[in-house]
This record gives C-alpha cells, structure tokens and sequence, in this order.
C-alpha cells in the first residue's frame, strides 16, 4: 500500500512543484515589468521577432481554416435548408474561437521554441552567467522585453488572422458555394459584433503572455548541454500549447455565459 501511495503522490508533488515554480517564475517577471532599467532595443527586436515575422504564417493558417470552415458549415447546412449562415458562422467562429487560438498554436510553435533555444544556449555558453557579472538581471533583459513584445504583438496577429480567415470564407463563399459577395459580406457585418471581435483580441493578448512565458521559464531552466536545450525547446511548446488550450476554455466560460 505505502508504493502504490508513493507511486501516486511522487508525480503529483512533481506536478505541483512545478506549477510553484511557474508561478514564483510568472510574479518575477510581472514584479520587472515596471521598474527601470527599461531595455527597449531588445524590445524593438523581440516586437520584430514575435510580431512582424510571425504574420505568414498565421495569414496562410488564417486564410486555410476560414475556406474549410466555410466549406463545413456549408455542408452541415445543406442539410437543414440553412447554407445562408455560412458568413455569420465563419466570421463569429473566427473572432471567437479559431482566429485567437489557431494564431496561438502557430506562434507558440514558432516562438516559444526560438525562445526557449535562444535563452537555453545562452545558459549552456555561460552568456547568461556574464550578464550576471556586468551586474544586469537576466530576467529584466531577456524575459521582459520578450513577455511584453509578444503580449503587445499578438492581438495584433489575432486581428489580421481574423480578417484574412474571413475573406477565405468569402472568396470560398464567392467562387465555389455560389454566394452572392454584397450579401455575404452584408450577412457578415450584420451578425458580427463588437464583443467578438473584442474577446478574441483580449484572448490574442493572454496567449501572447503564455507563449513568451514558457519560451523563457524552460530556456532559463534548461539543462547543460545539447539535449538539455533540445528539452526545453521541446518543453516549451507543448507547455505553451496545452495552456492556450486550457485558458482558451476558461477565458471562453468567462466571456460567454451568463
């Protein structure tokens, strides 16, 4: 009975641990954000980095899950005689759900690993250890600019997501499902609100936050030695990925039920 209990308790320790050490991790980061020194070079190329070169591939993820989410709905619709809610459906769907999360997914995939391999090889080259020397705190100049670039930038991301998601639905909507454009573009504006829109934007800014994050928390911990990075890259994603999903169903129960 005592292993079956230590076999239990052991991992649940771990994941608490863990989760401890996330969150001291989190309250120093947010604890920097507002106090001097403000490195703002590092900033301007973490904005460059999350932000600009992210936006292909988020507008070609964007553009593919609007078109196939039209063809869907349409299908599904055809059924019940209501193929006109296609442009509503795609535009909410989105803003609301697709557009903020796929755009996520993405970015954490791409970001969080350039992230966590970048911070991870500089601790195993000592890099880290020498900024410690010339007196500058580690966190304040690689985990902050980064954290709040990517917070800044990814609403941004979301937003163009979403409008290039809606007009793959429109140009499947126009050339392959026969709709009129003046009234798929009417049903979309009609039915589209600003809370939609909204919601995914502050959803774009919490996901930015946890990408950036997780990218930092597993390179500062990084193991020596290539497969330690090799780790913490892998870490990275999977941890970023799995809390997008899980704050995606919690922002979702706050956003929307009354």
């Amino acid at each position: 009975m005592t292993a079956i209990l230590g076999a239990i308790g052991r991992p649940v320790l771990e994941a608490l641990a863990a989760v401890g050490r996330v969150g001291l991790f989190t309250a120093q980061v947010l604890g920097h954000i507002l106090r001097p020194p403000y490195y703002l070079r590092e900033f301007g190329l973490a904005l460059l980095q999350i932000g600009w070169l992210s936006l292909p591939v988020v507008g070609l993820t964007a553009i593919f899950t609007g078109g196939a989410l039209a063809l869907q709905i349409y299908a599904g619709g055809a059924r019940f005689n209501a193929e006109s809610v296609v442009p509503s459906i795609v535009a909410i769907g989105m803003t609301r759900e697709l557009g903020p999360v796929l755009g996520g997914l993405m970015v954490a995939a791409r970001v969080a690993s350039s992230i966590a391999a970048e911070i991870g090889t500089m601790k195993v080259t000592e890099q880290i250890d020498a900024l410690v020397t010339l007196s500058t705190n580690p966190l304040k100049y690689l985990a902050v600019p980064r954290v709040v670039a990517a917070t800044i930038a990814m609403p941004v991301l979301v937003a163009v997501g979403d409008a290039i998601g809606i007009m793959g639905g429109w140009l499947v909507g126009i050339m392959r499902l026969d709709f009129n454009s003046a009234t798929y573009l009417k049903n979309t504006a009609d039915f589209l609100e600003v809370w939609d829109v909204g919601s995914g934007l502050v959803k774009g800014a919490v996901f930015g936050f946890i990408v950036a994050l997780m990218g930092c928390y597993h390179g500062m911990n990084s193991a020596r030695g290539a497969q330690g990075v090799g780790r913490a890259t892998k870490s990275a994603v999977v941890s970023a990925s799995v809390l997008i999903l899980a704050s995606n169903y919690v922002l979702t129960e706050i956003f929307f039920t009354s």
